[in-house]
């Protein structure tokens, strides 16, 4: 009965001591946070010059600095063309265990959009709370996650526990896809040592029920398709029939990549098999209802629709299979300043996700080869390398730590942890897969339903947030009381 009391209030202490964090610290920090407009250098050119990554970066500093945390030691590092990076030390507890743990967040921002895509009231840069949602651009997506990673150390001590050495790193490049990256890393390597147990927090969630982990991340190749076919606009009446448009040829060589009716992607380096256990992983999906994956779609009227299937073969397809979006547009005016004229060239960004088993180089080598050959009437056809990023997939799970993530769902959700597959892209795991081929991983995070990461009405659902932020340190004591029998 005593161990069960010290446990409940050891789990109690953290609860409380998280919730006042955040309400008290973090939620207002974060709003600083949100007001600045650090967009991840992919989408600002100007970003070196204006310093706001830097200004964003600081800000988060400034406060790791203000933390009571025994030993904490911190630094962001500057080099000309690269992005800043912040890396933090937190010695273990107790002295000689030597058993260590890496977390990882960013603090870049995808671009705002128009601001008339968000709701009334709402803006990318003015944070809102309402609900019990903290609405901006990047809060979620991923400014909270050193605050995360810091209240959990923090709750540990807080309850009286103990903890190993812990290193977290945040970068200012993720949603660029993390090009700056291998050479901070190469920078800090003697610093991280061999991590046990890395967490990754910043991934999502398929309901606010429940902690849930990644299982695997696809890759993501993009790149600037262009054809050119005149040296200047021409009359479309006394050429149109002779002069082919542009916008026709890049139609005809987007069929070449992706079959138009169904979405399937046609370059096989683009694929890979989907592995068995990843199939029966998604079996399960199918408990949740038809509508998992659906639901929360911001479709335009009734009636419209997507993929049909059951909610296991949705999941496969999202997280197991190659998809393609094209992403912007050059070389077309504005509908209201549209003439009738055949333009010089026309130009999309094409945005691939790859299965997380794919080869990225091979898979971008190959869409950029079957789209330049043999170009349609003689045109100049390009394909411009952009952003290139591999997948990634979870080594099973240890039974200590499987015990240890559904022991704290089940401990502040009241139901054991959730796994999926995830479509999204976080080239980091790739590498520290690489680098750490025997660690074990932690990816969780905060984007569930709704929470629209990259597009309008951004959100971060503060209680949750906090949960998620109880189960981590309640991870963090687990790896040390496994290590240290």
């Amino acid at each position: 009965f005593f161990s069960i009391l010290l446990h409940t209030n050891m789990q109690q202490t953290i609860a409380d001591f998280i919730e006042s964090k955040w309400d008290s610290e973090c939620i207002p920090k974060l709003e600083e946070y949100i007001r600045i407009p650090c967009q991840s250098p992919g989408f600002d050119k100007d970003w070196e010059s204006n310093g706001l990554l830097d200004d964003a970066m600081d800000l988060l500093h400034d406060w790791v600095k203000q933390q009571d945390v025994p030993g904490l030691t911190s630094k962001v590092m500057h080099e000309t063309g690269r992005t800043p990076f912040m890396i933090v030390q937190v010695p273990g507890t107790v002295e000689g265990f030597g058993n260590r743990i890496l977390m990882y967040g960013h603090m870049d921002k995808q671009p705002p959009l128009d601001l008339e895509l968000w709701s009334e009231g709402l803006s990318p840069y003015n944070p809102v709370i309402r609900d019990g949602k903290l609405y901006g651009r990047g809060g979620a997506d991923d400014g909270y996650a050193i605050f995360s990673a810091i209240t959990s150390i923090q709750a540990v001590k807080k309850a009286g526990l103990d903890h190993g050495p812990i290193t977290i790193v945040v970068e200012a490049d993720e949603e660029s896809g993390s090009g700056n990256l291998p050479f901070w890393i190469e920078k800090i390597k003697p610093e991280l040592g061999t991590p046990d147990v890395i967490f990754c927090l910043d991934s999502g969630a398929l309901n606010y029920d429940q902690m849930w982990l990644t299982t695997s991340l696809r890759g993501a190749i993009n790149g600037q398709l262009k054809v050119e076919l005149l040296a200047e606009g021409i009359h479309s009446g006394i050429f149109g029939g002779i002069v082919p448009c542009t916008f026709r040829i890049v139609r005809q060589l987007l069929s070449r990549i992706e079959n138009e009716m169904n979405g399937e992607v046609l370059v096989p380096e683009c694929h890979t098999d989907i592995p068995e256990d990843f199939k029966e992983q998604m079996k399960q999906l199918d408990e949740l209802g038809p509508d998992v994956f659906t639901k929360d779609v911001p479709w335009l009227h009734e009636g419209c629709c997507g993929f049909q299937g059951l909610t296991s073969e949705l999941g496969l397809a999202n997280a197991w299979k190659p998809c393609l979006a094209v992403t912007g547009v050059s070389g077309l005016p504005p509908a209201e300043n549209a003439g009738n004229v055949l333009r010089p060239y026309t130009g999309i960004v094409v945005s691939i996700r790859l299965p997380p088993a794919a080869d990225a180089e091979k898979a971008m080598s190959a869409v950029k080869c079957v789209l330049e050959r043999d170009p349609p009437h003689g045109a100049r056809v390009t394909f411009s390398r952009g952003m290139q990023a591999s997948g990634w997939c979870m080594p099973d799970l240890e039974p200590w730590l499987k015990d240890a993530v559904n022991g704290a769902s089940e401990m502040f959700f009241n139901k054991p942890c959730g796994y999926q597959g995830l479509g999204g892209t976080i080239p980091f795991m790739g590498m520290l897969g690489e680098m750490f081929p025997s660690a074990q991983f932690v990816i969780t995070g905060v984007l569930g339903p709704k929470s629209n990461a990259h597009g309008p009405n951004e959100f971060m659902d503060i209680a949750f947030t906090k949960k998620i932020t109880c189960c981590v340190a309640n991870l963090v004591n687990a790896h040390f009381v496994h290590f240290s029998k």
